[in-house]
């Protein structure tokens, strides 16, 4: 059997995975089939590229292929906005064609589309100017005519527990009418949001997680009619398991018919992590996971025999290790708002990767859109990168970073009589009363290298530790341990990259230096 040296694999290698079956920050996934192949979707917020698209075969071995959205071209997303941006799209496949709906809190609904899943995406159409319509979710029905179910956020709506279905033109470009109440979750599944639209065996069902993020369930909704009205059964909750909150995904059947649940659990720091359920169908309800006998409510498997498919799928996941061969990151990263043309060196082919000092634009580290960084794919990794800075102005910084509910990371920096200098930094969201950027007082080193290696080894429950080491053999950590939690706008979880800023006032970006960041590993 092939083998990969991903920090978490969920196959098994003998016709069985383990849940869960991607262990990173793919919060509100959507999933289709496309002959036999399988893509996936998930909220991107304000990460940008954003929307991203994997692909699987199997629906247990995953990869990272593309990305839908290269930047968000919208108010005020040149700056980082934590926890706003793109939340809970859905993806289907219609016309020959790939659509993703998606909802921004403030903005809107918005659709994009791609023959090629793989290739271009369309830029996003502005399908409802709307404030709090989020978690839309397209259908087109066997008579050619079209909807829309979405939900509400309450922070901006003031409304909640509802889920509505608008008309909508058959090339997804504008709702119909204003649309109708179908499902009101108030009194069974509060926090009702996330709908998804199918049809089978003459019924309309839509599943839909409800309870809270941490704490909730899978709810199935059926009617005869688009409109309702609904009956409605919990089809997934947590049972005697140590999975809370199994919900919010996509129902999902490979070329012979059988029927797969994918879904998130939020995991704290390691953000929303991604399940694959089995499911049978019993008496019209779609049960997930393992029931007990007469039940209709099944609860998480830890693990099951694998989808059947259609020839044998080597043991794959998202990519984290990166050789920048071609001077450009890979896709697992992102930037924190919409990149800029000034950020990557231009011209220089690799390997490794130059990011250039651009001015930071911010007070705190923790709020820099500059900052590139991927997702936690495992309980515990490490990640290690060589760092050699060739520096302009005594302001310019970079280094490896960690970020959650705050940003700890390892800086380097020219000191006053031109040496090289090494700090362990934290930086807080701007909202926090603490102060912005701080030194550990046993955190400065004064190096003698040109270059260091900077490292990050995370342990079970997120337990970081920063160390660097001159000649890449011998380590010496930075400061204590420390535990991180999820990031700022609690929807995001934590994660990790490299950045190079010029932190103070003074010349443009081009005037800078840059940081040369030579290959960035991860592995268990």
């Amino acid at each position: 059997m092939e083998t990969t040296s991903a920090p978490w694999v969920p196959d098994l290698g003998n016709g069985r995975y383990r849940n869960p079956v991607l262990y990173a920050d793919y919060s509100d996934p959507d999933v289709i089939r496309v002959g036999d192949d399988y893509y996936m979707t998930a909220s991107s917020f304000n990460h940008m590229p954003g929307l991203p698209v994997l692909h699987s075969r199997d629906l247990v071995n995953w990869t990272l292929v593309n990305h839908a959205l290269e930047r968000l071209d919208l108010p005020g997303y040149d700056q980082v906005q934590h926890g706003k941006g793109v939340w809970a799209p859905s993806l289907r496949h219609h016309d020959g064609k790939f659509w993703i709906f998606f909802g921004t809190p403030d903005e809107g609904i918005f659709m994009t589309q791609a023959e090629d899943p793989l290739g271009a995406w369309s830029a996003p159409h502005l399908v409802k100017a709307a404030k709090g319509w989020i978690d839309p979710c397209p259908f087109w029905d066997e008579d050619g005519q079209a909807y829309l179910v979405h939900a509400f956020a309450k922070s901006r709506s003031g409304i909640k527990h509802i889920l509505h279905v608008c008309a909508m033109s058959p090339d997804g470009r504008e709702l119909l009418d204003e649309g109708r109440l179908i499902i009101d979750g108030t009194a069974d599944h509060p926090t009702l949001e996330g709908p998804k639209m199918y049809k089978r065996d003459g019924w309309y069902y839509i599943l839909a997680p409800a309870g809270g993020v941490a704490t909730g369930w899978q709810a199935a909704f059926r009617s005869k009619s688009i409109y309702g009205p609904y009956e409605d059964q919990i089809v997934l909750e947590q049972g005697n398991t140590g999975v809370n909150g199994p919900h919010q995904g996509g129902w999902v059947e490979t070329p012979k018919g059988e029927s797969w649940f994918l879904h998130f659990q939020d995991k704290g720091a390691y953000g929303r992590i991604i399940h694959l359920q089995p499911v049978e169908w019993v008496d019209g309800w779609p049960v997930m996971g393992e029931a007990p006998a007469g039940s209709l409510t099944g609860q998480p498997v830890s693990g099951w025999h694998k989808p059947e498919s259609s020839g044998a799928t080597p043991p794959a996941a998202p990519q984290t290790s990166d050789r920048f061969t071609e001077g450009r990151p890979g896709l697992q990263w992102q930037w924190q708002a919409n990149p800029q043309a000034g950020w990557i060196a231009a011209g220089y082919p690799g390997p490794g990767l130059r990011l250039r000092s651009a001015p930071l634009g911010t007070e705190r580290l923790y709020d820099a859109p500059q900052l590139l960084m991927q997702k936690f794919a495992a309980p515990a990794f490490t990640a290690q990168v060589q760092v050699k800075p060739q520096f302009g102005a005594l302001s310019e910084r970079a280094g490896l970073v960690v970020l959650g509910h705050k940003a700890v990371h390892l800086s380097l920096f020219t000191a006053e009589d031109g040496g090289l200098c090494l700090g362990r930094f934290e930086s807080l969201p701007a909202d926090s009363a603490e102060n912005a950027e701080y030194a550990f007082t046993d955190g400065l080193v004064k190096l003698a290298a040109e270059a260091v290696h900077l490292r990050l080894t995370v342990s079970d429950e997120a337990v970081c530790q920063l160390a660097y080491s001159e000649d890449g053999d011998a380590f010496t950590e930075m400061g204590t341990s420390f535990r991180l939690q999820e990031g700022a706008g609690a929807w995001v979880g934590a994660k990790f990259g490299i950045y190079a800023a010029a932190c103070g006032a003074g010349a443009l970006a081009e005037e800078h230096g840059y940081a040369h960041f030579e290959e960035f590993e991860v592995c268990l």
